[in-house]
């Protein structure tokens, strides 16, 4: 199993690239960050210094989407870094969460999503692509190699990505919703043809390690709040007992009465007060390492290729350690 961190690109950006460091060091093979301009700092910028202060790191947003830059603009940013630093980018993408609302913007359609990430992927390898009805070719890259990676919750989105991603990303570690929906992604890659064991699996949750449970749980509790943004647009599309979408995920938004976007992904958020402590445990790691170990050889065996961490609490330093000293070593028997 692979493992990743996920970090905000809050100022100063000296502080992720130093973060990013300390992974690598520690055995993480991926860096990722968020992607939303109006709330962070821009990622593609920090992603140049963190490869070029990081020696094997592969490095990219979780996630992008097709909204805020147009398509010929994202590939040629990932394409440039893989001349710069040999092809250590991957294009995480989904239709668009805070990027998009805190602009004003919806969050984009499967189609627009589901297109964008052939042409995306098209230009940035080198390949002839269409954008808005303008054939179009990168005739500077040579050997460009991008994996895209699609964020999905739904049954069309997991079909779509099943059809049309190289990986698939689950924010959340339940495993119960993750068996439920690698099977979805599977079976709709099988029925496109393709070899569903081609599609990576990734898993990001936030991880916590330590003996303060009650401590853990408010610092990772706005993540139920993140997903709960998802699960929410999945009720009002499919309804809440449609049995598209598991109640095991629906079940635990009841008590949501909004979501304020200036405290998103972060500990202490005000808006996830209606997340219960069994949706945190269910969703994210905590507790000491044998916990995390435990929790992800049962992701392993459901066929999660890479765990990325979410960091955003007062351990991450202690949390990117203790998986470099005990967690990352376990995972490799």
């Amino acid at each position: 199993m692979d493992f990743g961190l996920v970090l905000q690109t809050d100022p100063p950006a000296s502080r992720v690239i130093s973060l990013m460091k300390r992974a690598e060091r520690n055995g993480f093979t991926h860096g990722w960050t968020f992607d939303s301009a109006v709330l962070w700092q821009e990622p593609f910028v920090i992603y140049s210094q963190i490869l070029a202060n990081t020696t094997t790191l592969k490095v990219g947003p979780m996630v992008t989407n097709p909204g805020t830059r147009t398509w010929e603009v994202t590939a040629s940013t990932f394409a440039t870094l893989n001349d710069m630093f040999g092809n250590r980018t991957v294009c995480g993408i989904g239709r668009g969460d805070s990027a998009m609302r805190v602009a004003g913007r919806k969050p984009n359609t499967l189609a627009r999503l589901g297109e964008a990430t052939e042409v995306i992927r098209d230009l940035a390898e080198g390949r002839e692509a269409e954008v808005d009805g303008q054939r179009m070719r990168l005739p500077w890259v040579r050997d460009g190699r991008l994996p895209v990676w699609m964020a999905a919750y739904g049954p069309k989105a997991l079909a779509l990505t099943g059809r049309k991603a190289d990986g698939f990303i689950l924010q959340l570690a339940d495993p119960f919703l993750t068996e439920w929906m690698v099977k979805a992604v599977r079976n709709a890659a099988a029925e496109a043809g393709r070899d569903p064991d081609s599609v990576t699996i990734c898993v990001a949750a936030p991880a916590y390690v330590g003996d303060d449970l009650a401590h853990a749980r408010e610092q990772c509790r706005w993540f139920g709040g993140m997903v709960g943004n998802h699960v929410a647009d999945l009720v009002s599309r499919y309804g809440e007992h449609s049995g598209m979408v598991p109640e095991a995920l629906t079940e635990y938004i009841k008590g949501r009465e909004g979501y304020d976007y200036s405290h998103h992904g972060r500990a202490g958020n005000p808006s996830t007060d209606f997340v219960p402590d069994e949706i945190v445990d269910r969703f994210c790691l905590l507790g000491p390492p044998e916990a995390h170990i435990g929790k992800l050889r049962a992701l392993r065996d459901l066929g999660v290729d890479q765990f990325a961490v979410y960091d955003m609490h007062d351990a991450q330093e202690t949390t990117i350690d203790a998986y470099g000293a005990e967690i990352i070593p376990a995972l490799g028997d």
